[in-house]
């Protein structure tokens, strides 16, 4: 007997109509737009395998299945548009865990022309960012900190027209921000600390909507730029700014500013301090003079915490500082200030000074009595001064220049 097989007509055709309806069928229930999915397996295929827990959300991601069909715990960290019709679904979100994923960002994120949010943090992305993001023009928020991208954002970023959030921070990128940037207009949010930026800040005052810019622990240099009236958190810490800072005291909702370790000069002024909103200034680690602070000062300013330390500050300690009746922290160590300590500033303590740095100044004379209460609950030090201070009491921890050191700086300032 023959061993093979044989189909009469009628049967390879009806193996024929079987394998069209099948791909028929396929195709009616690929929900996913094809250049989306293959959008996402690119995305894998550019993750170190060997770097994809097995409880992480990219590897549920089964290709067997479709992206948006997918129900259970498939495609974790995407989601997917809802048309209502007949027409093919599309990727709109990526929000991945912090698993740790290994390997590059494909140029064939540009394909996902619906996505709307991008989160990829806290992971181990590295190399450049695809030029192919400008075209994600639907994308309001864009999270990639914590990572090690390196190279520039200047061919990309313009793109993003309607983006409200870009959070680029702790990654190796570099170069400078395009002044495009401000062009920008929906942008409520920068962060693009900790990287290697460097050059000039653009003036942004045209990004009329933007609250919160931090730039901080880049390598930026030059004044400060024009910014926008709506402006609440300013961070420029740790960079290679210089000039003067009174233009801040334009900026009327600003409640935080920390300029901390940069090379600004000259005044500390009372526009600044006068603030309606603002709550923390730290300006420590700069080549700042004075401080302008008056009686008509702090009456009703929600100021708390004041940090001034290591700058250039001559003249005396300001007694007006006990009218920022919320103020609880302050610290002017290593300045170059004089003169006796305040008696009012004893009557603040822990009332509601809960700290005062004043140690590596040139202070001298008694300190005011409250300063020696054994019930004294307060943070600080007025170490290296020339104060009648006595050591046992804990604030005075460390000693006291010798008097003729002072002396010779109340003669210079």
């Amino acid at each position: 007997m023959d061993s093979h097989i044989w189909f009469s007509p009628s049967s390879s055709t009806s193996i024929v109509l079987a394998m069209v309806l099948a791909l028929t069928l396929t195709f009616v229930h690929s929900l996913t737009l094809r250049s989306d999915t293959e959008a996402l397996q690119a995305l894998r295929r550019s993750i170190d395998p060997n770097m994809i827990p097995p409880s992480s959300y990219i590897s549920s991601w089964d290709f067997s299945a479709d992206p948006c069909d997918s129900t259970g715990a498939k495609f974790l960290g995407i989601l997917c548009s809802n048309p209502g019709d007949n027409s093919t679904n599309r990727i709109i979100s990526i929000e991945l865990d912090s698993a740790g994923y290994d390997g590059f960002l494909t140029h064939n994120i540009g394909n996902l022309t619906e996505l709307t949010s991008l989160d990829l943090s806290r992971n181990q992305f590295r190399g450049p960012l695809p030029d192919t993001l400008k075209n994600l023009k639907k994308l309001t928020q864009i999270s990639l900190s914590g990572n090690f991208f390196t190279g520039g954002i200047a061919g990309w970023i313009n793109g993003l027209r309607n983006v409200e959030s870009i959070d680029l921070s702790e990654n190796l990128l570099s170069g400078p921000i395009p002044p495009r940037i401000s062009e920008l207009r929906r942008l409520t949010h920068i962060s693009f600390s900790n990287n290697e930026f460097s050059g000039r800040i653009p003036d942004i005052n045209g990004l009329w909507k933007l609250q919160t810019l931090d730039l901080g622990s880049n390598m930026f240099v030059g004044n400060l730029p024009k910014l926008p009236t709506k402006l609440r958190s300013l961070t420029l810490s740790h960079n290679q700014l210089s000039g003067h800072i009174t233009s801040l005291g334009s900026l009327k909702e600003l409640r935080y500013i920390d300029l901390s370790d940069n090379k600004f000069t000259g005044s500390i002024t009372r526009s600044i301090l006068s603030l309606p909103e603002l709550n923390q200034l730290n300006v420590s680690f700069n080549q700042l003079a004075s401080i302008e602070v008056n009686t008509h000062l702090g009456s009703g300013s929600p100021l708390q915490v004041l940090n001034a330390q290591r700058n250039r500050l001559q003249g005396h300690l300001p007694v007006s500082l006990v009218n920022f009746e919320n103020l609880q922290e302050i610290n002017l160590a290593y300045n170059g200030l004089t003169g006796r300590v305040p008696v009012a500033y004893g009557q603040r303590l822990g009332r509601p000074w809960k700290s005062l740095f004043l140690d590596d100044n040139f202070l001298s004379g008694r300190i005011p009595r409250q300063f020696n209460s054994s019930a004294l609950r307060i943070s600080g030090s007025l170490a290296n001064n020339c104060l009648s201070c006595p050591v046992t009491i804990p604030i005075c921890g460390g000693g006291q220049r010798p008097a003729s050191a002072c002396i010779g700086e109340i003669g210079n300032h």
